[in-house]
């Protein structure tokens, strides 16, 4: 027989339970990134101006204010507040994420890389401004990031901005971003490449960034060890769900839905997750992923629900 005692708090996890679903389908994610992207749209245009030279700072400004979902810097303002920081200590990192992001898709598109004309639905900073100035610009992005970060960063303790530069650095350089672009360079037209190799290209290539995006904005905030620990694995997972979604899109959506030219992993014949899994078999990967991830975020209860539905955001989207 179930005894009173049992049957009281089998209502009471159900009624938490129940509590917890619907406080989760209550945080509207399209109202939460449209706000988020307002302020960082417009933090983002008051970070550079154009003065003379005029052409690299139009350049610039013309990759860097295209649109874009700012996956980044959203996620950096998202974890300096989860924990327990405030947006205005985290925008200058923010923007200098999305500085060092455009500073990669500028360099990507050009053709001794992936050779795209289009990028978020216009031509690509090369097929405007020629691949000298191009390169420059993006040269330019990256120098700026780090200043504006140095410069503009207030309320933040020293030591902590020390942590977040050179969190940023090993993000974007041999460690991270570079050395993935390397490699996924070397492997292209390459029939034999292993889960093992591609795994390292997108944790590098892709994840380095997003990882930095997240415990940026944890370091910031002043966030213990620990739970940096746990967004940091958030951050690893859905960064490779975010990878093999793209893979997925790169042949399932139009160009017009991608904003940028779609099939080019098969047209360079790259190794992809669905050339090794299969379409349904990599969604399914996916969203194992995100599944991990969002389990990280458990011990932050609803204080996580940004990240939460950002997790659900990266396999659903369709771009």
């Amino acid at each position: 027989m179930t005894s009173s005692v049992s049957r009281t708090a089998s209502v009471q996890d159900a009624t938490q339970t129940a509590t917890q679903t619907a406080e989760t389908k209550a945080f509207d994610l399209k109202d939460y990134l449209k706000q988020q992207q307002a302020l960082v749209e417009a933090a983002l245009d008051r970070s550079i101006t154009t003065v003379y030279p005029e052409k690299i700072y139009e350049s610039m400004r013309y990759s860097l204010m295209a649109g874009g979902k700012r996956l980044r810097p959203i996620l950096c303002l998202a974890t300096c507040e989860l924990s327990g920081g405030s947006l205005e200590m985290a925008m200058p990192t923010a923007c200098a994420l999305e500085m060092i992001h455009t500073m990669s898709l500028i360099h990507d598109d050009l053709p001794a890389m992936d050779n795209d004309d289009y990028r978020r639905g216009k031509l690509t900073n090369h097929k405007v401004y020629g691949d000298d100035v191009a390169i420059l610009a993006g040269d330019g992005l990256l120098a700026y990031a780090f200043e504006y970060v140095a410069t503009q960063t207030q309320q933040v303790p020293p030591e902590r901005l020390l942590r977040v530069v050179a969190k940023l650095g090993r993000a974007v350089g041999a460690a991270g971003l570079v050395g993935g672009q390397v490699v996924d360079l070397a492997c292209e037209g390459q029939p034999d490449v292993s889960l093992e190799t591609l795994n390292f290209i997108h944790r590098h290539k892709t994840g380095a960034l997003l990882e930095a995006s997240v415990l940026c904005g944890a370091i910031l905030a002043g966030a213990n060890e620990a739970d940096q620990l746990r967004l940091a694995r958030y951050a690893q997972l859905i960064g490779l769900a975010f990878q093999i979604v793209d893979d997925v899109l790169d042949i399932t959506a139009t160009q017009e839905e991608l904003g940028k030219t779609a099939g080019k992993d098969l047209q360079a014949q790259k190794v992809t997750y669905p050339s090794l899994w299969g379409v349904e078999e990599s969604r399914r990967q996916a969203n194992q992923l995100i599944a991990e991830a969002k389990a990280e975020l458990a011990p932050f209860g609803q204080l996580a629900q940004p990240l939460m539905a950002i997790a659900d955001y990266i396999t659903a989207r369709k771009h």
